[in-house]
């Protein structure tokens, strides 16, 4: 399992073994079911969780009881809420599993303690967050300025994966009807 956190890691910043045991001992294993919440709207966020097995989804219930899904998570992805993590508020998010997940967590604490220590995982950490926030404005831009097809094409180009996703889900993250989604899988 750890493994796969390194090869991770060492794409951005390359650790040796004995580094990569210090940084992995900041981290906790944690497995959950499907269907299991890592993270329920109000809950204090303590964990940020690197995916090594299984598929989560990050959504938000409007008032009327609508569902928007702005993320999934996938293996070698990182998912939390991370308004109420770094804030230390209240969650915004629900954060629950798809599939059986298996995850390597990090606390606040631990991954601000890894970041002043050693100065390789916070360029990481900076570099991961960043890239995160490009995803995320790529995101919003194809939402508002692009027609639904296109939306869906640029996601089964940038992620072919998310093939493995229930359509209605794949029809919710893109702002589309399940019956839109079929006639462009058809075409």
């Amino acid at each position: 399992m750890s493994i796969i956190l390194k090869q991770h890691i060492d794409e951005i910043s390359p650790l040796t073994d004995d580094e990569f045991a210090f940084v992995l001992s900041h981290f906790t294993v944690k497995k959950f079911k499907k269907h299991q919440y890592l993270i329920q709207e109000g809950d204090l966020v303590q964990n940020d969780y690197f995916v090594v097995s299984g598929l989560l989804k990050s959504s938000h219930t409007d008032a009327r009881g609508k569902e928007h899904i702005l993320q999934f998570a996938m293996e070698n992805w990182w998912i939390s809420d991370p308004q109420a993590y770094h804030n230390q508020t209240p969650a915004t998010l629900y954060v629950n599993c798809l599939e059986d997940t298996e995850t390597l967590a990090i606390t606040l604490h631990n991954r601000e303690k890894l970041c002043v220590e050693f100065r390789k995982m916070e360029y990481f950490f900076r570099k991961k967050t960043t890239a995160g926030y490009i995803a995320m404005q790529k995101r919003v831009l194809s939402l508002i300025g692009s027609d639904s097809k296109e939306r869906y094409l640029q996601l089964i180009e940038q992620y072919p994966q998310f093939r493995r996703l229930p359509k209605t889900m794949i029809a919710a993250y893109l702002g589309i009807t399940r019956e839109t989604l079929s006639r462009f899988e058809a075409s």
